[in-house]
């Protein structure tokens, strides 16, 4: 199959009719009978990935095609009924399967260590097991669609492609060892690039393991600003030139440059995508390149109700805390801290969530205690107090004025990267 790109010709990004036009030319000339949707979860919902879904599922079901359909959850806890509804709208539910990371997977093959070594600057020295479901491997699908939103990414750099197989239906050694390599070789030197450690890695797995299959990514670019989606471009293909294209429109449309250092940012978790600080942690990943030194990051987070989606890594959360890069190394070496060694993408995790004292990150929460957000290394705020000074229903994207003070809001932190001009310039 030849790739199909679609560009949007405005900023109000392409019409359902264009996408879904695009959708059906990708599925002429193929004789299917079974066929595998591998779409991202809720915490994707800007995506347009449910609506693709949709599409495609309507579409095949119509040929006689059986349709089957797992989230690429990662780590993530297994979509809701509403939630599903919401994204996927009338296809059924009892279509999903729930892909579980740590049982449902079979081992490919190792990345070498000379590899690994190589492309970390030697930060990283040990060899990577790529796994992914095993439905990713059952030849009796004749079709694997992976729909996805090209982003920028504080592990990869710019998500999916690869990373919807490795990760997001990939296993725990891949997970692991791919988001403490990122963290250790640097987050902040790799998001918003596209030739990360990283990414080599999943394109090494996707060369070396995963060639053969029947494999079509249906990759987006979208803004979502005041909450309604902009597609601004559709990249369908089979290889590795569609990533490419989507990344540079990406790279156009989801960093923000501002013009200095942010001495106080504020960001709106909207509860119904964010009831983890594991996801509501993009709130510092994605803004950490903007904020200023001694700045303030304020999150106005009011569906926070734990810290991670798996009761694990939740457990490991409150036990070390999110404490500094430094920090959680030296717990991640000490021989009595195996289970933190053995959840290397909790200890990644735990680096990312960190300013590493650099700012200070202010979690204003409605449904978990204060004493626990301070507990893990946070400052604690009560959320209907803060929300009424910043009033996320009042503030506009980019720079506001709060009691002669500027601050700088972001309505939903998982559709871009935010970065000071000045330093990135210096």
């Amino acid at each position: 199959m030849n790739d199909i790109y679609r560009i949007a010709g405005s900023e109000n990004g392409l019409s359902e009719e264009e996408i879904r036009e695009a959708l059906l030319l990708s599925l002429e000339g193929r004789s299917l009978k079974k066929v595998l949707i591998l779409p991202p979860d809720f915490t994707r919902f800007h995506s347009k990935a449910g609506f693709i879904t949709n599409v495609y599922y309507h579409a095949l079901t119509g040929m006689g095609v059986q349709v089957d359909i797992m989230p690429a959850l990662g780590t993530h806890v297994a979509m809701t009924e509403t939630q599903w509804k919401a994204m996927f709208g009338d296809v059924p539910f009892d279509r999903m399967i729930v892909h579980n990371w740590r049982t449902d997977v079979v081992k490919l093959g190792e990345i070498p260590s000379e590899f690994i070594s190589d492309i970390t600057e030697g930060l990283w020295k040990e060899p990577v097991t790529a796994e992914v479901n095993r439905l990713v491997m059952d030849e009796s699908y004749d079709l694997i669609i992976s729909p996805g939103q090209v982003v920028p990414h504080e592990v990869i750099g710019m998500a999916n492609h690869a990373k919807n197989l490795f990760v997001g239906v990939g296993g725990s050694e891949m997970i692991n060892a791919s988001h403490m390599i990122g963290a250790v070789y640097g987050m902040e030197r790799m998001m918003g690039k596209d030739h990360t450690p990283v990414r080599r890695i999943f394109d090494y797995g996707m060369e070396h393991f995963l060639k053969d299959r029947p494999i079509m990514f249906v990759l987006t670019v979208t803004t979502a600003p005041g909450g309604d989606i902009h597609t601004h471009g559709l990249f369908i293909g089979e290889g590795r030139e569609c990533l490419t294209n989507a990344v540079k429109l990406a790279q156009q449309k989801n960093i923000d440059f501002v013009e200095h250092g942010l001495k106080k940012c504020v960001v709106y978790l909207d509860p119904d995508e964010f009831q983890s600080t594991w996801l509501g942690n993009k709130a510092v990943y994605r803004t950490r390149m903007a904020m200023a030194d001694g700045g303030e990051l304020i999150i106005l987070a009011p569906g926070v109700e734990r810290f991670g989606e798996d009761g694990k890594v939740d457990e490991l959360i409150r036990k070390y805390g999110y404490k500094g890069r430094l920090k959680t190394l030296e717990e991640f070496r000490k021989p009595e801290n195996a289970d933190l060694r053995e959840n290397m993408g909790a200890a990644a995790h735990l680096i990312h969530g960190s300013s590493d004292g650099r700012f200070s990150i202010t979690y204003a929460v409605k449904k978990i205690s204060k004493e626990e957000i301070a507990a893990v290394g946070f400052n604690a705020a009560d959320y209907d107090k803060t929300a009424k000074k910043y009033n996320p229903e009042i503030l506009k994207y980019g720079y506001n004025e709060v009691d002669g003070e500027e601050i700088y809001f972001i309505p939903n932190p998982a559709l871009g990267l935010w970065i000071n001009r000045e330093k990135f310039e210096d």
